[in-house]
């Protein structure tokens, strides 16, 4: 039985998202232990040429409610990139699983075969929806959540496999 494009999407990142959430919570409960400035770990990258957690953040986001919504044929909302705190990425996170629990199964589900074209700065993008989702929105989006999950790991915050999984 072959699963269905909204399934194959919106229920998975809708539990990553909310995984990210509380990966978060511990990055932040570990800057309050430790009398961290929070804003030096949303800043802090793995390397120079690197974007920091919260850039990472916006990002994961980003794909999950673009990528969507040019599945469904929708306008994404607009986010302003301004998040420098714990609590704006949190709710950045928040509206991004509103807007993607709002897209219904029938939305998404027989896009396959869609035709998407895209455009970032110089690059231009051409896919048909199945390939879309798993080739571009599902890499990029786990390639952001991992990478804000090994920042906060790699700055001491006591989070593990079970964490970026969840329950």
């Amino acid at each position: 039985m072959a699963i269905s494009m909204y399934q194959a999407s919106i229920p998975q990142f809708t539990k990553m998202l909310t995984n990210l959430a509380n990966i978060l919570q511990k990055g932040e409960a570990f800057a309050k232990a430790k009398n961290v400035d929070g804003a030096v770990l949303v800043g802090d990258r793995l390397a120079l040429d690197m974007f920091p957690l919260s850039k990472q953040v916006q990002i994961a986001c980003d794909q999950v409610k673009n990528g969507m919504a040019r599945l469904a044929g929708i306008e994404p909302p607009k986010f302003e990139d301004h998040e420098s705190t714990f609590a704006e990425l949190q709710e950045r996170i928040a509206k991004t699983i509103a807007f993607a629990q709002s897209i219904q199964p029938a939305q998404v589900d027989g896009t396959e075969t869609k035709e998407i074209k895209f455009s970032i700065k110089e690059w231009n993008f051409e896919f048909i929806g199945e390939q879309y989702l798993f080739a571009w929105i599902m890499p990029n989006f786990y390639f952001h959540v991992t990478t804000a999950y090994n920042i906060l790991r790699h700055n001491g915050v006591e989070i593990g496999k079970a964490d970026f999984l969840g329950g």
